[in-house]
């Protein structure tokens, strides 16, 4: 039986060509279009471009092959040596194109499809959703002065020989202009007067005097702690809620009265004109520096244009490797200018149909500009009745917004608990110390032991303390009855009570009787004799020592709270709940509002150091926050370790981390009284009962520190308490 004869199977590949999906029999050297596409649209060039002009420019424009570059690179040096040889430049003169049309731009796109202005412009200003590039929306005043300091001598050098090329003298031409640019937006930058001073000493007499003067200096928008922030953050939330609560039962009955309907809807609307408002307000503080910092950009960008072709003419072996590296991106560039030109040519019949049905449209419009026209008077006299209303709307919504934006301030910063709730839980704290206190007071009469040793630290507590801690577990808001079970936590947790009873076996002489017989000599007759004797007899002597110690019920919530709840524990501690009246025998009552810290100017002398003007600079920002123990940022606050080691560390001027008094003392080196100077530690010991430094602050000179006091303040160090606790000066390595 005859067997088929046995072949291989073809090869068959598939492509992508313009006309679609073709398949390939690689075998028989046969293809096979398998696309349903339809035949590419007719191409027409804008402004009715001939279609030879067309393909001469593609032809131009498209990427050569191997054999056809060599060709073109020879015939392009023959050229330039020959223009070369006819033609020389003077330094200073332009070279004249012969081509009028050799730097036209030929490949335009045109949109056909209609663009809503009016609707572009109400989303504008209803959303505020302007465009803009990322740079100009982190714009920061501060990274454009440094920016500037560093860009100000970095426009090139031009030569005063001739340039190697028209383009290297076009770049330099742009690159001059970019230059002369950014320098007169930097003059425009805003500017404010500052008083400075200046100490001046007098050659004939020796006598030092200071002078004040003033001085210019960059308007620079001013940036926010990031605990004001946390603060607005939550003042802000609090508003958006109120706001939304009453405009939802505003919306409610507003159905029954057109005229509160109406005026619903105007303050809807003057609200949304005062917010925008605002934020054009804001946006505009950043706009010569926004400018500034986009003008920096084209600069940079032509002179590094620049720098490359002066590069490429000096070496001219990279005029083949530029090519080969850039062939990727002319091809894509082609595709791009392809894609364009069929869109374009697919477009022409639908453009011609719309034009024809714009006619109705057009009349529309010509008789609505007519009618204009001929009632401009009266189109002006609407628009500033207009105005007016706006105006007094956004005046009763400004002061709206205000009221609204200063309560909320008040409201994230008060306690919200009734009176009832605060005091009742205050006076059941007092009574618990009322009951350990009688407790200690009765401890030798109800216990039975042979001696007492007691270590009593003192019974005692703010009330502002314990309010702000319950508030701020309870998210601002609570009942006595909700709080009991916390009570108990935080007394047991303050009070630490300790019984320590020791027993010692001791000795004691007891005097005895006992008898013996006696036999007279002379007789022989026996008696019995009584007598006395001393003996040691052994027992039990029971010492009991009894501690207590306060842990002090500030220290508290860094163990107890998430760094929401300590944040909001320190915005309490700062206003005192806005109730001052709550607890006027508290004696915070008397440092944060009575008699706050005074205010201290550092010598301006001590601020030339750049580093310690950095310091201080950082140092200042936090003037007034409260003592929280174990705060180590601005938004819990800080202690005093906390603060100088944040202070440290964000100026940059020495990256510690979160260090304790001891730790800062040991990365210092020792500096002794004589050699002190603005920008030191100063070390304290036996400020509370711990091993080894317990305080430090930054010596700013003239015997006074800032430190974390309670609040954050400048102290002098020459009264007889610091005195009493200095232990060393020490030098962070800067």
């Amino acid at each position: 039986m005859p067997h088929d004869e046995l072949k291989p199977k073809d090869r068959v590949v598939l492509r992508m060509t313009r006309d679609g999906a073709v398949e390939e029999n690689l075998t028989e050297g046969t293809s096979e279009k398998v696309s349903k596409r339809l035949e590419d649209a007719q191409l027409v060039a804008p402004h009715d471009t001939e279609t030879g002009d067309i393909a001469e420019e593609v032809k131009k424009r498209r990427q050569l092959r191997p054999d056809e570059l060599e060709d073109a690179v020879s015939q392009a040096q023959a050229e330039t040596q020959s223009a070369d040889a006819e033609q020389e430049y003077k330094p200073g003169d332009l070279p004249v194109s012969d081509d009028p049309t050799s730097h036209t731009l030929h490949s335009e796109t045109y949109r056909t499809h209609s663009v809503d202005y009016g609707k572009a412009f109400a989303d504008t200003a209803v959303t505020g959703k302007v465009s803009r590039p990322r740079a100009e929306r982190q714009i920061d005043g501060e990274s454009v002065l440094e920016r500037a300091a560093e860009t100000s001598a970095e426009m090139p050098d031009l030569d005063d020989d001739a340039p190697a090329s028209r383009r290297i003298e076009r770049l330099e031409r742009k690159s001059q202009k970019a230059h002369e640019r950014l320098d007169a937006a930097r003059e425009k930058l805003p500017t404010k007067k500052v008083l400075k001073k200046e100490r001046v000493f007098d050659e004939e007499t020796g006598k030092g005097k200071t002078r004040l003067y003033f001085e210019d200096e960059l308007k620079v928008p001013k940036g926010q702690s990031k605990l004001q922030f946390e603060a607005d953050k939550t003042v802000r939330k609090v508003g958006d809620t109120l706001a939304s609560g009453i405009h939802g039962k505003i919306h409610e009955v507003e159905q029954e009265n057109s005229g509160v309907e109406a005026a619903h809807k105007t303050e809807i609307a003057a609200e949304s004109v005062v917010r925008h408002y605002q934020h054009h307000t804001e946006r505009s503080a950043n706009k010569p520096f926004e400018k500034v910092s986009k003008l920096e950009q084209k600069a940079e960008a032509t002179d590094r244009k620049l720098h490359f072709e002066k590069t490429v003419a000096e070496n001219p072996e990279m005029k083949a490797s530029r090519a080969n590296m850039n062939k990727h991106y002319q091809k894509q560039h082609i595709k791009k200018e392809y894609a364009a030109a069929r869109k374009a040519g697919a477009q022409t019949a639908s453009t011609a149909t719309k034009s024809t049905g714009k006619t109705v449209r057009e009349k529309a419009s010509d008789k609505v500009k007519d009618f204009i026209s001929k009632n401009k008077k009266v189109f002006a006299w609407l628009g500033v009745g207009l105005m007016i209303l706006i105006l007094l709307s956004a005046g009763i919504s400004s002061c709206t917004a205000m009221f609204t934006s200063t309560t909320s301030s008040v409201i994230a910063t008060s306690y919200l608990s009734e009176d009832d709730a605060m005091t009742g839980a205050e006076a059941q704290y007092c009574q618990m110390e009322a009951e350990l206190q009688s407790y200690l007071d009765n401890y030798e009469s109800t216990h039975d032991y042979d001696e007492y040793h007691f270590d009593l630290d003192a019974i005692e507590h703010d009330p502002y303390v314990l309010i702000s801690i319950l508030s701020a577990l309870n998210e601002g808001e609570f009942t006595l009855d909700e709080v009991q079970g916390l009570l108990q936590t935080l007394f047991d947790r303050q009070y630490i009570l300790t019984e320590d009873v020791e027993v010692e076996v001791r000795y004691r002489t007891e005097t005895r009787t006992g008898t013996t017989t006696v036999t007279d000599p002379e007789t022989g007759e026996t008696s019995t004799e009584t007598y006395t004797y001393e003996v040691e007899v052994p027992y039990n002597y029971y010492i009991c020592t009894v501690t207590l110690e306060n842990f002090d019920l500030s220290h508290l919530p860094v163990y107890i709270m998430n760094e929401d709840q300590l944040s909001m524990y320190s915005a309490y501690m700062s206003t005192l709940g806005n109730r001052e009246d709550l607890f006027p025998g508290s004696g915070y009552v008397d440092k944060y509002i009575e008699n706050p810290p005074d205010d201290y100017t550092v010598n301006a002398a001590y601020l030339t150091d750049e580093k310690f003007a950095t310091l201080i600079a950082e140092a200042e920002k936090y003037l007034g926050y409260p003592y929280v123990w174990g705060g180590s940022n601005p938004s819990t606050s800080f202690d005093c370790s906390g603060f100088v080691s944040y202070v440290l560390t964000n100026s940059g001027l020495v990256n510690t981390g979160r260090l304790g008094a001891q730790g800062l003392y040991n990365v210092c080196s020792p500096v002794s009284s004589a050699d002190v100077k603005p920008g030191d530690l100063v070390f304290f010991v036996g400020t509370y009962d711990t091993p080894g430094v317990s305080h430090v602050g930054i010596y700013v000179g003239d015997n006074v520190m800032l430190h974390c006091g309670d609040p954050i303040q400048y102290t002098s160090i020459n009264t007889s308490y610091w005195q009493s606790h200095f232990y060393a000066f020490g030098r962070p390595n800067y």
